[in-house]
């Protein structure tokens, strides 16, 4: 790659191990457990993410005048839009009845993550500014050495936005659900602050599931063994088998992330007459707690709201943390305590008319989303104040 200015220079890496991890992790700092050097790693070393699955590690690094790593991005080189949860077939079905080749294309993000957090990750000592527009403009380069349609950046923090912007990106919206605590002290405490209708609702849910003999364990850290891990992929591959066709993750992250992660996963397990029948993945962050994969071996009335909402806010709350992240779609998340939350991603395509054609749809899909979002907020389950 070529230098990002007089004072930085662009590398690429086709795997996240040519980076050392304490120069990737005083990039990502530690709140975020997806873009840490571990996570990453463990799925390129599982064989998650790999090119011959559309998956090619190009990651950035940048460094100073002293050769010192002063900012990292996760990025790949994608041969389809499957794993990415923005979702551009449109966009691509466009592009290539007007003669062009959508594929491969560039995305920062996190495979097999629709959660938010940085992409432009810059050390705290650095110039964060110049390294992150260097970051960016060092995609906009490869892009166009590779003859590439597109740039995307997907689920980044919004502090960024207004930057890519600067440099001709296009912002667009999605939304997630997200628990909020507001200084619960217990489950009770946060039911207490519903109205009296979804308070029942939440107490009735979660009595059904106790009379069906249902146990629920919070496992982590230590508790976590592979015959977990064994139950749990079961389920996760039958969800995939029934709804989406083949599994991202492969049995060996679930290992790797035991071994290198186990104190930032929360693992939830369901249990009926001591035999395993549901499980509920999630990451621990500094101060948010992340819902990932869900599976189950059968039909269980409201097991899935117990298993990754109601479970994930008992935990939060003993935890003390302030938010719960809870996955992309899902409006009957609402009603459960989990309130509408923009999120962002930003594109680039070196086409103008290309270009006009996407930022026309965004305008439109902006508003629709903005609408969403508050007529949503205005159907919060909380008590209102008089």
């Amino acid at each position: 790659m070529p230098d990002g200015g007089d004072s930085f220079t662009i590398a690429t890496h086709a795997s996240i191990a040519e980076i050392d991890p304490a120069d990737w992790d005083a990039c990502a700092g530690a709140d975020n457990p997806f873009v840490s050097h571990a996570f990453l790693k463990a799925l390129e070393e599982s064989g998650s993410v790999r090119p011959d699955t559309g998956w090619g590690p190009h990651h950035l690094s940048l460094r100073g005048p002293d050769q010192r790593i002063l900012a990292v991005a996760p990025l790949y080189l994608k041969g389809h839009s499957h794993g990415e949860y923005v979702f551009d077939w449109g966009w691509a079905d466009a592009y290539e009845r007007a003669g062009g080749q959508y594929y491969p294309k560039l995305l920062s993000a996190v495979p097999f993550t629709p959660v938010t957090g940085p992409r432009l990750m810059v050390r705290h000592d650095g110039e964060t500014g110049l390294a992150k527009k260097a970051l960016a403009s060092g995609m906009m380069q490869l892009s166009e050495r590779y003859g590439l349609s597109s740039i995307h950046i997907n689920f980044l923090e919004d502090q960024d936005m207004d930057l890519l912007e600067e440099l001709g990106f296009l912002r667009r919206t999605g939304m997630q659900f997200h628990w909020h605590n507001d200084g619960y002290e217990s489950f009770d405490d946060f039911l207490d602050a519903l109205a009296s209708r979804k308070r029942k609702s939440i107490r009735k849910e979660r009595d059904k599931v106790k009379a069906a003999g249902i146990e629920m364990k919070r496992l982590t850290g230590d508790e976590l063994k592979p015959h977990h891990w064994d139950h749990f992929y079961q389920f996760y591959i039958d969800t995939y088998d029934r709804k989406w066709g083949a599994p991202y993750l492969t049995r060996a992250f679930f290992d790797i992330l035991q071994a290198r992660m186990a104190d930032k996963t929360l693992l939830v397990m369901a249990y009926r007459d001591d035999h395993p029948i549901a499980g509920a993945l999630n990451l621990i962050g500094s101060d948010t707690l992340y819902g990932r994969n869900w599976g189950c071996d059968g039909n269980y009335k409201f097991l899935h709201f117990e298993a990754c909402y109601y479970q994930a806010i008992d935990f939060a709350i003993e935890r003390g943390l302030k938010r719960v992240e809870a996955g992309t779609q899902g409006q009957h998340k609402l009603q459960r305590g989990y309130l509408p939350t923009p999120t962002w991603s930003a594109h680039w395509c070196p086409d103008p008319s290309f270009t006009r054609a996407i930022e026309r749809f965004l305008i439109q899909e902006r508003r629709e989303q903005d609408y969403l979002i508050k007529a949503l907020s205005e159907q919060s389950p909380f008590k209102r104040e008089n």
